[in-house]
């Protein structure tokens, strides 16, 4: 690297490294933020030699990232934002902090994906939904997928991995005015999860027609944009891959949901040239990320913190967590987004039947809804109040992004 590279890394190393020991985070961002002051092309310096898959999406980002970065992990060291910061400081700070491996694995936030494409020239790509997300900033999700479509125009020569199942995904994928659109386009590998939320994907990207669907498949009723065919597929209990065989997937990760992350892992370390029947043993290996997922025994009871940020989230939350007593919690905080108004695409039905607390900065925005829907409740005012209300056990948690991470602090340890 360029002299002056040299001192932003190892700057930023070093910045991470303080923050860290002040208690005042991972050092996750401050040490990218500063490294990226020294040098503007850090990021692009630090990715030179690496061969990288970026991760993308609403939802997933993550624990696909994790999965992902176990499965690269066959060939050798894999760098990887492993605390979810996902804009470039986080990339900087975690490829700094890395040092010299021949490969990374990044989550990225959608609204960077171009920016991040154009500073790492990655070898792979994951696309993995597109829905609505903190609906008080964020894009409309037709103007992403315009804007991942327009930053895949510019990189031909990377290679895509794609969700099937999602209208919007695939429209990106394609390239403007490919005559098979949506069917096969050569530098496109195509995954399929399944996808339980379709509120966001009923009106074509490319014409403004109406999307139908049977079963698992979609098309445009007024243009050729329908679902491709898929190269691997979520199925049973594993994943089958290009050439028809089948590889069961044992993970520690609750949800059908995260078996299609799985598949999606899977799919992209493949473009590596790492077989599914080397990786799928390593994909055990993931039991929380970033806390999600996470079991704490306290007081008696067996405590499991589920993120859920917009309404697709909260739907997979609901499929993952037991028949048992389940805290909610909402705050709108900056990193939450500030409106609430997305509560009422969520559907709490799912919910009755089972003891029900709330808590958080907007519970009564939640209390309001949770009412509309016939779900009874009880507000508690702190998490330690809440193991007090239930009896030995079980407690599901599920919580936005600040909610999650003040229940994390609560719990008084390190998850």
């Amino acid at each position: 690297m360029p002299l002056r590279a040299k001192v932003a890394s190892s700057v930023s190393r070093t910045a991470a490294a303080l923050s860290r020991a002040a208690g005042r985070g991972d050092g996750s961002v401050i040490g990218g933020w500063i490294g990226l002051k020294i040098d503007p092309d850090l990021l692009a310096h630090l990715s030179a030699g690496r061969a990288i898959a970026l991760v993308s999406g609403t939802n997933g980002k993550t624990t696909t990232t994790r999965l992902t970065s176990a499965a690269v992990g066959v060939l050798g060291r894999v760098a990887t934002n492993s605390f979810g910061a996902n804009m470039p400081s986080g990339h900087t700070s975690a490829l700094a902090k890395a040092g010299s491996t021949p490969y990374a694995v990044l989550e990225v936030d959608e609204h960077y994906l171009a920016q991040v494409l154009e500073a790492t020239e990655p070898h792979v790509v994951a696309l993995l939904n597109l829905s609505r997300d903190q609906l008080d900033r964020a894009k409309e999700v037709a103007m992403m997928a315009q804007l991942w479509r327009a930053a895949l125009v510019r990189h031909t020569d990377v290679r895509v991995v794609a969700n099937a199942d999602d209208p919007l995904v695939v429209w990106a994928a394609t390239p403007p005015g490919d005559p098979a659109r949506g069917i096969n386009p050569p530098h496109v590998t195509w995954f399929s999860a399944g996808q339980r939320w379709h509120d966001d994907s009923w009106v074509c990207p490319e014409c403004g027609s109406t999307i139908q669907r049977s079963g698992e498949q979609w098309w445009c009723t007024g243009c050729p944009l329908r679902r491709p065919e898929p190269h691997w597929v979520v199925e049973d209990e594993g994943v089958l891959d290009p050439t028809g065989a089948w590889h069961k997937v044992s993970l520690q990760l609750p949800g059908k949901v995260n078996l299609g992350n799985a598949a999606t892992a899977l799919a992209v370390a493949a473009e590596f040239g790492v077989r599914p029947v080397d990786a799928v043993s390593r994909l055990g290996i993931v039991t929380s990320v970033a806390g999600r997922y996470a079991q704490v025994d306290k007081d008696g009871r067996n405590i499991r913190l589920l993120l859920a940020k917009n309404p697709a989230s909260w739907l997979e939350a609901f499929d993952m967590a037991d028949e048992a007593p389940t805290l909610l919690s909402i705050n709108a905080r900056d990193p939450d987004g500030l409106d609430t108004s997305w509560l009422y695409d969520v559907d709490f039905a799912p919910l009755r039947g089972r003891q029900v607390l709330i808590t958080g900065d907007r519970a009564y925005d939640l209390a309001v809804r949770l009412d509309v829907n016939d779900v009874p409740f009880q507000h508690v005012r702190t998490f330690d109040d809440a193991l007090r209300s239930v009896p030995p056990g079980r407690l599901e948690v599920i919580a936005n992004y600040t909610a999650f991470q003040d229940i994390r602090g609560e719990l008084d340890r390190v998850i």
